[in-house]
């Protein structure tokens, strides 16, 4: 059976289960396009206001179902628009496959219209990028493209196909035999030396971090942290991965960490990362973190191991595999004691009724405890989400964690309400990140899409704002933001019902209002500008020297 290039592409999408597409079209792709037009019974496709935020909102997808996210762009300046999001698909490992159109064969290598080399731009921040030259190797090449963002440690997949490609047709072979990827385990050898030093530990931490959710094994982290009755910190893209508010649960560790967290990490005589690469968020300074603790890594890519820290004892393979025969093999232990060392270290504050990050979050949170994804942007909102929300799931929470990209919110949680149609999503932002992104208003009220926004504005960049106070003399260079904009009126400008609430007597009465209204929703709440992220570990410091306030 002979297909255009165009059909092959939607054909291994469908051989592979992928029905949901995210693209903008343009001239290069306008052939897709076409026929993508004949198949709309199968596949949903959601346009965005940008290609970057169309990336993001299949990065949001990805993270929230487990599934591929596709996004679908056209050359020159189309492409280009898709970096970031690659890069911060990267940066998380989030399994996305990136379609880019190109100039015609004929024309690549002549400075043509609309022509650039986006696999070369973008080799640094895929796992691989592909450029298809003849229409006999893209059956073949489209149905690798998805095995390798999906395999072993995911991530970003780019195949860049000219425009001729999609027209010309050739016989379609059909599906192959599935590849079979036999699971790498440690010996048992491995596994028993591991298990030795977890049984033995008197002060034992785990690290978990966002390969715990990849790899689909917060059930088992559960299991063998009850077993053991050993503490869970987590990295920021870990978190969820334990209940928030189990007993074992200490919340993230790093800049930001509590300060019982950031202790427990210090003073612990064993350290088990479970799918964390050790960033230097996380660490402070690489030398005195975790000083006198022997340290057991478990991930599945062998490159992280002892890239930011030092002689660690490995365990490289599948997480499930592992977990299951460490929970075999290690003993049923009471560690109370070590944990209530570790809790006597909890400070408490008096903000009683303030309309302060932490009561706003965790008055919205009361509303949004179950059945919720949580999309963030970057900056200060970030952070108060992660030390407030008491996450139950690790496919809660989507936020961009490696390459820290303000803008990347709105798109996400765009993704994760369309993936997840039966959950409520709520996206948590700033003033600065939301002007970067808030022309995809138009994508949530052309499809309907009943996403909640929760804007917490400070008329300022607050986290830079927060380091010039604290670093540069409080000369507060370019981070302000003017109250010049009016977002009740710019939401109403889309169709969007939008609230504002200065004080928590009105967030109460917004929420009981419309916490369950099936529609999208913004509120902004109005906070101090000095309103500030603490504990914080100042750049390069171990992380036990926390600063607790400004």
């Amino acid at each position: 059976m002979k297909l255009s290039g165009s059909q092959i592409i939607l054909r291994v999408l469908r051989e592979k289960g992928i029905d949901t597409l995210f693209g903008y079209p343009g001239g290069a792709v306008i052939p897709f396009f076409d026929a993508l037009y004949d198949e709309l019974d199968y596949f949903k496709v959601f346009r965005p206001a940008h290609e970057q935020n169309g990336v993001h909102a299949a990065d949001g997808f990805a993270r929230s179902t487990g599934k591929l996210g596709v996004f679908v762009a056209t050359s020159g300046p189309g492409a280009t628009n898709t970096i970031t999001g690659i890069a911060n698909a990267y940066m998380d490992s989030v399994p996305l496959l990136v379609i880019a159109g190109q100039v015609a064969n004929t024309l690549i290598g002549r400075d043509s219209f609309q022509e650039v080399d986006i696999t070369g731009m973008t080799l640094s921040v895929t796992k691989h990028s592909y450029l298809v030259r003849r229409v006999e190797n893209l059956e073949d090449v489209m149905r690798e493209a998805v095995e390798v963002a999906l395999e072993g440690r995911p991530g970003p997949v780019l195949v860049d196909i000219p425009k001729d490609v999609f027209m010309k047709s050739c016989e379609y072979k059909g599906s192959s035999t599935e590849k079979t990827n036999e699971a790498v385990v440690p010996s048992d050898e491995k596994l028993e030396e591991a298990a030795r030093l977890i049984n033995n530990a008197q002060k034992p931490v785990i690290y978990a971090g966002g390969g715990v959710r990849i790899s689909k094994n917060d059930e088992l982290l559960l299991q063998f942290a009850e077993k053991t009755d050993i503490p869970v910190c987590n990295s920021f893209m870990g978190l969820g991965t334990i209940p928030r508010n189990h007993k074992l649960s200490l919340g993230f560790v790093g800049m930001h960490g509590s300060m019982e967290t950031n202790m427990a990490v210090t003073k612990c005589d064993l350290l088990i990362a479970m799918g964390a690469r050790f960033s230097d968020r996380v660490i402070g300074s690489p030398e005195k973190f975790a000083p006198n603790a022997k340290i057991i890594h478990i991930d599945v890519d062998s490159t992280e191991v002892d890239k930011n820290t030092y002689e660690s004892i490995p365990l490289i393979g599948e997480m499930k595999r592992i977990l299951e025969g460490l929970l075999d093999k290690t003993e049923k232990k009471d560690r109370s004691t070590w944990l209530d060392e570790i809790m006597s270290k909890k400070q408490n504050k008096e903000i009683e009724g303030q309309f302060v990050p932490e009561n706003i979050l965790k008055e919205i949170n009361k509303y949004y405890n179950r059945d919720t994804v949580v999309a963030t942007d970057v900056g200060q909102h970030q952070m108060w989400t992660g030390q407030y929300w008491n996450f139950n799931r690790s496919d809660e929470f989507i936020t961009s964690g490696g390459l820290g990209t303000m803008g990347f919110g709105l798109g996400a949680a765009i993704g994760a309400q369309v993936g997840n149609p039966d959950k409520k999503t709520i996206l948590i932002t700033g003033d600065g990140s939301f002007r970067m992104d808030c022309e995809e208003l138009v994508t949530i009220s052309k499809y309907k899409l009943p996403v909640k926004i929760v804007l917490l504005n400070n008329n300022t960049l607050g986290m830079v704002r927060q380091w010039q106070r604290m670093f540069s003399d409080a000369r507060y260079s370019e981070t302000d933001n003017y109250d010049d904009v009016n977002y009740q009126m710019l939401a109403a400008a889309y169709g969007i019902k939008a609230y504002k609430a200065e004080t928590m007597e009105e967030l109460k009465s917004i929420l009981e209002e419309d916490c369950n209204v099936n529609e999208p929703v913004l509120l902004e709440c109005k906070i101090n500008q000095d309103c500030s992220v603490y504990p914080i570990v100042p750049p390069g410091r171990p992380i036990d020297e926390l600063l607790i306030s400004g």
